[in-house]
């Protein structure tokens, strides 16, 4: 008897998005056909409307099932299912346009999907596909993304993004912040968390001894205080005691400097994960170097959650556009990092 594969609950995001596309395309490729099953929480009808205005088509390999609570053990494990959520306004939804509907569905798949993973233990990982902040703002549900939501629907404080790729790993002290609010929310307790579930993710990956990088805040890592105290009075601190923890944990870097080896690849990285202090300064780096591969773990939850390193791509929705690479990279890494958390 072959061996059951991985469970990977799909949410289909900000549905005026190229979620759905990205959704239809993991499907037809076969690509990911050995390496999970796909649970999909959306809805059939706009799945339709994208696959024919995309010149794609639902594939015949695909279970639609009517969501209910009671979904669970009997479902097959041949087969990708798609859980078809009753969503009025399926058949108005415009592409590439803010809507509130959109963004209050992309919220009921998301919060269902993580209720089946952690109370019916449906599947193994969660891989989303984007949402809109501001469609979820328009719903009257109000948080700046995914991340921040599972937070809240799996009482985790602190969860930490980590932006994976073969050449680069990069985590997030801060995540969604205004960059006014990013010294006042830097803390020493904070970055050692952030520190610590980054060597954690490199020790599960394989990575025995992991090295890490751990950024500046201010330019020149604040020359000693002249452009700033945060390198002293928070960022050492941490760094002192991740090393009496064991953690090989290097810095302050300079930022403006930190990648400067990714101009002269396939070089060796000086490190195996670097920490960066707030969302740009480690997103732009990463995104030069895997905007297309990149995928988002969120470390620090319950479950295993990946993404795409990228947005609902507003202006290329239901157009046959855009480029799935990301997801297929987000969905395998679910599946590997679901074997490799098997007893």
């Amino acid at each position: 008897m072959p061996p059951v594969r991985t469970r990977c609950a799909v949410t289909l995001g900000d549905c005026a998005g190229i979620g759905p596309e990205l959704v239809l395309r993991a499907l037809a490729s076969g690509v990911l056909d050995n390496v999970c099953q796909l649970l999909i929480y959306g809805n059939r009808t706009i799945l339709g409307r994208v696959a024919s205005a995309i010149g794609e088509r639902l594939p015949d390999a695909l279970t639609v099932v009517p969501y209910n609570s009671r979904i669970g053990a009997t479902l097959p494990h041949d087969r990708h299912i798609l859980f078809d959520f009753p969503f009025e306004a399926a058949v108005s939804v415009t592409p590439g346009t803010v809507q509130a509907a959109c963004g209050a569905q992309a919220y009921l798949w998301l919060c269902t999907a993580v209720r089946d993973i952690l109370g019916h233990n449906l599947a193994d990982a969660i891989v989303t596909a984007p949402l809109n902040k501001e469609a979820l703002n328009l719903a009257g549900i109000h948080f700046p993304g995914h991340t921040e939501i599972l937070a809240d629907l799996t009482g985790t404080r602190d969860p930490c993004m980590m932006f994976y790729s073969p050449d680069l790993r990069v985590s997030l002290a801060t995540i969604h912040e205004a960059i006014s609010e990013v010294p006042r929310l830097l803390t020493e307790a904070s970055l050692l968390r952030t520190i610590r579930l980054t060597h954690a993710a490199c020790k599960e990956e394989g990575i025995s001894s992991p090295r890490l990088g751990v950024l500046a805040l201010n330019p020149h890592a604040g020359e000693q205080g002249l452009f700033g105290h945060e390198e002293q009075s928070v960022i050492i601190p941490a760094l002192e005691k991740a090393k009496a923890e064991g953690i090989a944990a290097f810095g302050p870097l300079v930022p403006d400097t930190a990648f400067a080896w990714l101009r002269s690849r396939p070089a060796s990285a000086p490190f195996d994960a670097y920490v960066a202090m707030y969302h740009d300064q480690g997103l732009i780096p990463f995104k030069m170097v895997a905007f297309d591969t990149g995928v988002n773990v969120t470390l620090g939850l319950p479950l295993i959650r990946t993404s795409p390193d990228h947005g609902t791509a507003f202006d290329l929705a239901w157009q046959g556009k855009a480029s799935p690479s990301s997801f297929f990279s987000a969905l395998s890494l679910a599946a590997r990092m679901s074997r490799q958390n098997r007893p």
